[in-house]
């Protein structure tokens, strides 16, 4: 294994009442975030709507489009989107309040006259899609429901944020869970070595050293998977950027977890294990009266 940082020495399990305060400041950040926006964002996927693609017969500036269609996300999707504030090709999301935008050709029709007012004849409706918010709600309470446990200081950083949910967000949620859940098993995995050839030592002492005995590795393959994804973020364009939040978000907290979270979470099991014991030890019942032994005849 590679090492970057030497024989480092840090006491991490020392500092769990500040990792744990830290998280429960996230925590608590993205719960104020959430109860007083009411919710998180959801896009089209979750609330309803119509999806439309729309292509102009010139490179149109999008914040023209914005202007036009109001009650809407728009997203370029032409070639190099991501480079130029101009294309010829946009994914309009419509989400409106009424029936017309759970309907396809409701929908559709509703898009073709707020573009018309401003682009009359310069555009062609390519396609539309409807979600319906039957859909849409069933979606919300499964694929949430399913990712909240793990990654519930992503999802608050998306409230304070204000950035939408939909069903990319989802697919970065679950493979956060998934990246989060493979750092952890690499440190335990050394806890479990170290338990075998260090028997003398307390548990405490034992997660320390397998903690920073993996640390390199573990800032080495965060590192570069988070500037992978921070390249995306940036440089991705409109139409992953939600999910490149996400990503960029997930990893800084699925690697401080792996670090400072976890571990003291172990341990904290572990001594309130023991103290049931031996509270279910000195708790024991013993028969109130021995029996007398037999006379003899």
């Amino acid at each position: 294994m590679v090492e970057f940082f030497g024989n480092i020495r840090v006491d991490w399990l020392g500092k769990r009442k500040l990792f744990f305060a830290i998280t429960t400041l996230l925590v608590f950040i993205g719960a104020v975030s959430l109860i007083a926006k009411r919710g998180f964002h959801y896009g089209v996927d979750f609330q309803g709507g119509t999806i439309v693609t729309v292509r102009f017969n010139e490179k149109t500036d999008i914040g023209k489009i914005r202007e036009a269609v109001p009650n809407a996300d728009i997203q370029a999707t032409g070639q190099n989107a991501a480079l130029l504030s101009s294309q010829n090709e946009f994914l309009i999301q419509y989400k409106g309040a009424n029936d017309a935008a759970n309907d396809a050709s409701q929908g559709r029709e509703a898009i073709t006259q707020a573009l018309n007012k401003s682009f009359p004849g310069k555009f062609e409706i390519r396609n539309a899609q409807s979600v319906g918010p039957k859909v849409g709600h069933d979606l919300r309470q499964q694929a949430v429901f399913a990712a909240l446990h793990d990654t519930l200081i992503t999802l608050g950083m998306f409230s304070v944020f204000n950035r939408e949910i939909n069903l990319t967000v989802i697919a970065a949620l679950l493979t956060l869970v998934g990246y989060s859940m493979n750092d952890t098993i690499v440190v335990f995995d050394r806890v479990r070595e170290n338990l075998k050839i260090r028997r003398r030592d307390d548990l405490a002492t034992i997660m320390n050293d397998s903690i920073n005995q993996t640390l390199s590795r573990t800032i080495l393959t965060s590192g570069l998977t988070f500037l992978t994804v921070l390249a995306l973020f940036i440089f991705g364009g409109e139409i992953i950027n939600h999910f490149a939040f996400a990503m960029v978000i997930g990893i800084i907290i699925g690697t401080y977890s792996s670090i400072a979270i976890a571990s003291p979470l172990v341990l904290i099991y572990s001594n309130l294990k023991g103290t049931f014991a031996r509270q279910s030890v000195s708790t024991a019942k013993v028969p109130n009266k021995v029996p007398k032994p037999a006379k003899a005849k």
